[in-house]
């Protein structure tokens, strides 16, 4: 019997050592559950705090949508008084265009005409010139014959007198006077047809300047109607490949909103998430940080919470070391980035913001500024309260960048060269956090694919 009792003892003992360790496993999951509870009544406070800014922000919002709403349809109203006046100044501009054409064509027939008088003027002195000279030698000709035959017949005639033997000579000498003036009137003839001649090649040159002239008007219009059509090829390239660049940003707009749709499905389900997932999120980071210089184009596209009822979508692009790295949302300040190894001068530089149907207003950077290689510079408006520095400038004929829906900034050389550019967007999106919140219905569990589809509609009208 005391064996068995000290038996019943010992398990006893080994009875009350598990409990022992039990009761210090239960005590250890009690302080972990008090102090998840603090934790959890703090978030539920903080949380309450955070519902209340919310609301407030919310109140803000619609104060501002409202002020927005009365500021668009003023804007409307000065859109269409710039309209009216664009095209009274087109119709003037066209009426000026004609009126400088008409010039210039009278003042090229006036040209043309001055050349073809001052060639025929020159034409007719050459000739003139020709025929004096002509003439000149023709009366000398027979001048000297005249005293030459005078002297000559006074000799015979003295001769005769003193020598009857020299009449003989005398009649020779005459016969070859004779000859002479024979000469001298073949070679006026020669000079007649010369003459001529000459007058047939002044037609010639005066047919073939009429040619040439009406040859360089032909080649002068097509030349400008190859122009015009370059022009206007140009001008639909430009047009269709912005529109592809917007196709492009909406394409991955709604990619990416149909990611985040599919990965709070998954998290809501309790799923793991695809890999296929997983390894394109990373691989769409890496590429959006990608830098391309050169004449390769940088394409970034960033998306953060802006207020409760609004997405902010940032889309950006750079052409060379410098890119815009910032917009912010409220208007206050835009940052720029030099990413090379080398410092950038910005002497002449601009920075151009277009906002809405409001008229482009340009910042332009002072004579002796310079961007370190690496470093940053942030431009803010007046009524952001900042003071210049080394990385802080103060734009201050502007009170802020301002806000709207659309923000579009882009960066320009002393050239007028486009270098960077970045757009800010605003577009509403419905809230999801009261579903993320329900339970699985059992109609969820049985249909999936039809709650995808409807979860995919409203993403298509986000996008």
């Amino acid at each position: 019997r005391n064996s068995k009792t000290e038996a019943d003892l010992s398990l006893a003992q080994a009875r009350l050592r598990d409990l022992d360790a039990q009761l210090s496993v239960k005590e250890a999951d009690l302080a972990t559950a008090l102090t998840e509870k603090r934790d959890l009544e703090n978030g539920f406070r903080e949380l309450k705090d955070d519902v209340v800014i919310l609301k407030q922000s919310l109140e803000d919002a619609k104060k501002h949508l409202h002020s927005e709403k009365l500021r668009k349809v003023d804007l409307e109203n000065h859109t269409k008084t710039l309209q009216e006046q664009m095209t009274f100044a087109k119709r003037l501009h066209e009426d000026e265009l004609k009126e400088a054409r008409r010039v210039y064509e009278s003042r090229l027939a006036e040209v043309e005409y001055g050349h073809q008088r001052e060639l025929e003027t020159k034409l007719s002195d050459t000739l003139q010139e020709l025929r004096k000279q002509q003439e000149e030698q023709i009366q000398g000709y027979k001048e000297e014959m005249e005293r030459t035959l005078g002297a000559k017949v006074e000799n015979a005639q003295l001769a005769v007198a003193r020598h009857s033997e020299f009449a003989s000579a005398a009649r020779e000498e005459l016969t070859e006077a004779k000859l002479r003036v024979d000469t001298l009137t073949s070679q006026l003839n020669q000079y007649q047809t010369q003459n001529v001649t000459l007058e047939n090649r002044l037609r010639e040159l005066q047919e073939m300047l009429d040619y040439d002239r009406e040859l360089h008007r032909r080649k002068t219009a097509e030349l400008q109607k190859e122009m015009a059509r370059a022009q206007q090829q140009a001008q639909a390239q430009l047009e269709e490949y912005e529109h592809l660049l917007d196709v492009k940003v909406a394409l991955d707009l709604e990619i990416n909103t149909y990611r985040m749709m599919l990965e709070g499905e998954e998290q809501r389900l309790r799923l793991s998430p695809s890999p296929s997932l997983r390894s394109t999120a990373p691989q769409a980071t890496s590429q959006g940080q990608q830098l391309l210089h050169g004449k390769k184009r940088k394409m970034q596209e960033a998306k953060k919470r802006c207020s409760a009822g609004f997405e902010t979508v940032q889309h950006a692009s750079s052409f060379g070391n410098i890119s815009i790295e910032e917009i912010d949302a409220d208007g206050k300040f835009v940052r720029l980035k030099n990413n090379s190894d080398k410092d950038q001068p910005l002497r002449g530089w601009v920075l151009r913001r277009h906002l809405g149907s409001v008229s482009d207003v340009t910042y332009k950077f002072p004579s002796q500024f310079t961007l370190q290689a690496g470093q940053q510079v942030t431009i803010w408006g007046a009524a952001a309260g900042a003071s210049p520095g080394p990385s802080d400038l103060v734009w201050k004929s502007q009170r802020s960048w301002g806000s709207g829906y659309s923000i579009d900034v882009t960066l320009l050389t002393d050239d007028g060269e486009e270098l960077a550019e970045r757009r800010l967007m605003h577009i509403p999106r419905e809230e999801e956090s009261n579903e993320q919140d329900e339970e699985i219905t059992g109609s969820e569990m049985e249909f999936p694919s039809q709650t995808k589809r409807r979860r995919k509609k409203k993403c298509c009208l986000v996008s």
